[in-house]
């Protein structure tokens, strides 16, 4: 706790993509309960973003750090399920303005809402099958940062994520009690 990190993504592909990110189920740049239909970050081609924070505006964030559950900002906010979960939703960027098949189109938000949900329950699941370990990690709203950033247009290739990832991140001694690193 206390230490600061940062989320480093990176694009290899040779076309634009968006990033909806989120950070203990809150989207770090809107601030909203994570959903796979907001806002993100568009990477250029065979480009990177690092993500340094919490986006409040689009010339300032507040820094991530590793906190105790109690003070992280999604349990401030109310919204503590997803303690110690990133989430990436990454979409590519539609190549022309074809006609889509609408029905599909539709149907495919609630699909990926589900989806997400899905991924956090089994995180929330790990967690708990972690009887008698230490309090798993959070991350808190830290200072104010400068990083600007400006609005472009994005227009997603399928209303469903091109590609998904989760990452838990946890205290060194969880992580040893889970047998995800060995013992000292």
């Amino acid at each position: 706790p206390g230490n600061e990190y940062a989320i480093r993504l990176r694009n290899c592909s040779d076309r634009r993509v968006l990033a909806v990110v989120s950070v203990d189920g809150v989207n770090v740049v809107t601030g909203e309960t994570a959903a796979p239909d907001q806002s993100g970050y568009v990477i250029e081609p065979y480009g990177y973003l690092t993500i340094e924070g919490w986006r409040k505006d689009l010339t300032r964030t507040a820094a991530f750090y590793f906190s105790d559950p109690a003070d992280a900002y999604a349990a401030r906010t109310g919204r503590p399920d997803d303690l110690g979960v990133i989430g990436v939703a990454l979409f590519r960027e539609r190549e022309s303005r074809r006609v889509a098949d609408l029905a599909a189109v539709a149907a495919a938000p609630g699909a990926a809402r589900q989806e997400a949900a899905t991924d956090a329950k089994a995180a929330r699941s790990t967690l708990e099958s972690s009887a008698g370990a230490a309090a798993p990690l959070g991350t808190g709203h830290g200072r104010s940062e400068w990083s600007p950033a400006q609005r472009v247009e994005f227009e997603r290739a399928s209303a469903r994520p091109d590609q998904r990832v989760v990452i838990r991140y946890d205290r060194r001694e969880n992580l040893v009690a889970q047998g995800v690193l060995p013992a000292p």
